[in-house]
Order: C-alpha cells, then structure tokens, then sequence
C-alpha cells in the first residue's frame, strides 16, 4: 500500500504546480489563504518524506497521521477556495 501513498503525494505536486500555473497564466486573484494551504501541504510532504527513514518502525502511524492532516488542509482550502 505504500505506492498509494506515493501517489497521493504527487498529487499534491502536482495540484500545487497546476494552481501556480493558473493564478500566473490567467492572472487571477486566488482567496486570501487559499495558496498558503497550499503550500503547507506541499511543505507537510516533504516532512512526511524526510521522517520516513527514521519513524521507519512506525510508518504506518506516520503516513497516517500525515495523511489525515492533509485532509484538513485539503479540507480548509476548498472552503476558503469556494467562500
């Protein structure tokens, strides 16, 4: 189960790229936090990846919690993304 996890990482590569291409291909203005969730789930990733070789007994529980917290970024940003 481990490339699922991989791939939901990469996805917020490349949800990440995708925002950054569009707020500066169309020159729009995004949501006052919006991009900064964005970001710290970019940058939560990386912590994730970083940790993997030294919580490698607990994994699972890393890559879990991680998980469920870019949720609740995820989460965050689509509601101030929509209101």
């Amino acid at each position: 189960m481990w490339w699922f996890t991989v791939a939901v990482e990469l996805a917020v590569f490349v949800q990440v790229g995708l925002g950054v291409a569009l707020v500066t291909g169309e020159d729009l203005e995004p949501p006052e936090f919006h991009m900064f969730y964005g970001f710290v789930a970019l940058i939560t990733v990386g912590i994730l990846y970083s940790y993997r070789d030294a919580l490698k007994s607990r994994l699972y529980l890393l890559y879990g919690a991680g998980g469920l917290f870019l949720m609740g970024l995820g989460i965050r940003a689509l509601l101030v993304g929509t209101g």
